[in-house]
């Protein structure tokens, strides 16, 4: 990429609006937006000063707009470049004509997520916080934004830098006692160097473990609500959607099909899915809901099964119960508003919840042991977790680097041995933040990013 040019885009979305931004960066960006400008007083462009003018043509000097111009200085600005910013009225054709402008002046027009490749390139952000802009920019509710939020501010970087000035100093040790063992410079022992290793492993460990909660909350969660006939399944899935979404009538089987809602449960995106009713069908349509209730169990991140409180367990119940043993699942006891009841399910450790859909007993427990089982033992203050699978990946090779540096000390193999798979590790690190990573990385990373981006 090169880094010498002056780009150019329309920051906000497309469509009409209030406002529109155009943005520039680069060396030209200043000259370029001070031509097709006339600032009431004629005064010139001032560093971080918002200033009032017009827009005009360059060649005519027709007036085209009423603007509001900010010029960013480098390297004070988002990406560290000379930065123009103009806010027009919200006419795509008035924000176009910007553009073209600009473009006729030699700017060039910048790629998806350009703006911020620059601010990672010239070291203002690391890979991660680059991230984080993304997700910040795509968070569907106020805890996904405050988790991108604390991404941006650095809280993934923070947490690794121990981690990676732990391996650097564990590593200028064995250098060390390798390279000048002639002069007696002592070698670390193996039971200090495990130790070493193993502190860092642990952390990155604990890093690893976030991943599982990091990604429902960057990507949300399908959950699935299954059980036999009138237990109460579509009742309970217009409580948790917060309004009568589902038919609910008395007769058994009534939903046919699968109904799906998106809600926010703690600020975690939930696709609730209501599924027909498991029995033995009557009918071919009855038949194919069952096979794709079936289908949405398998598929959902978590299970609500929801078995009658006010009845003892058919055989259906205990199927399903066994099916989702294994897995992410709470047992629904509905229903409890007709029965008295109040002994466990036995048969299961699953977590189990009572309520009613009718009255709406125990739906606020529900929800709060849908998130229980959603976030285990992660951290749930917004703090450094993992929230891709490249993150992810780069961990568990880091991991993988010192598992086998360990196997090394262990097995009593040559400190240079040992040291390459330390390295190793030590470049899984620096790929996580980006202080390492191949341009096609890049490039495919930023690509998912907005054009003003």
């Amino acid at each position: 990429m090169n880094l010498d040019d002056t780009i150019v885009a329309i920051a906000t979305p497309l469509g009409r609006g209030g406002i529109g931004v155009v943005r520039l960066a680069g060396p030209e960006s200043k000259a370029i937006a001070a031509r097709m400008l006339h600032l009431a007083g004629g005064r010139l462009l001032e560093a971080n000063r918002a200033l009032f003018g017009e827009l005009i043509e360059i060649e005519s000097g027709e007036r085209i707009d009423e603007v509001v111009a900010t010029w960013f200085a480098a390297p004070h600005s988002y990406t560290t470049d000379e930065i123009v910013e103009l806010s027009c009225h919200g006419s795509p054709v008035v924000l176009r004509r910007v553009v073209e402008m600009a473009l006729a002046q030699g700017a060039r027009l910048a790629e998806p997520g350009e703006f911020t490749q620059r601010a990672f390139l010239n070291g203002r952000l690391d890979l991660t916080q680059a991230e984080a802009v993304r997700d910040l920019i795509d968070s569907q509710t106020l805890y996904q934004a405050k988790v991108a939020a604390q991404q941006l501010k650095g809280s993934l970087s923070r947490a690794l830098l121990p981690m990676k000035e732990n391996l650097i100093a564990l590593i200028a040790r064995l250098e060390a006692g390798i390279d000048f063992a002639e002069d007696d410079v002592a070698v670390m022992p193996a039971n200090e160097i495990l130790a070493a290793i193993e502190d860092v492993t642990v952390q990155l460990r604990s890093l690893d473990a976030s991943f599982a909660f990091g990604k429902v909350v960057h990507e949300g969660l399908t959950l699935a609500i299954v059980g036999r006939p009138n237990v109460g399944k579509s009742s309970l899935f217009n409580q948790l959607v917060e309004r009568e979404r589902a038919i609910v009538t008395a007769l058994p089987g009534t939903t046919r099909d699968l109904v799906t809602e998106t809600v926010a449960l703690g600020g975690i995106p939930v696709r609730l899915v209501d599924t027909a009713g498991i029995r033995e069908a009557l009918d071919e349509a009855e038949h194919i809901g069952i096979r794709r209730s079936m289908e949405a169990l398998a598929d959902a991140d978590l299970v609500l099964v929801v078995v009658d409180a006010s009845a003892e367990l058919s055989e259906v119940d205990r199927e399903l119960l066994a099916e989702v043993a294994e897995r992410a699942a709470i047992v629904v006891r509905n229903k409890a508003d007709l029965s008295e009841l109040s002994e466990e399910l036995s048969i299961t450790n699953l977590p189990a919840v009572r309520t009613s859909a009718v009255t709406g007993e125990g739906i606020a427990e529900l929800r709060a042991e849908i998130l229980r089982t959603v976030r285990g033992n992660a951290c749930q203050d917004g703090g450094a977790m993992l929230t891709n699978l490249r993150q992810q990946s780069h961990v568990r090779s880091a991991l993988s680097g010192l598992a086998a540096a360990a196997y090394s000390v262990q097995n009593k193999i040559p400190h240079e041995m040992v040291l390459l798979d330390l390295y190793h590790a030590l470049r899984a690190t620096d790929e996580l933040t980006g202080a390492t990573t191949a341009d096609d990385i890049l490039n495919l990373i930023f690509s998912t990013f907005c054009i003003g981006k």
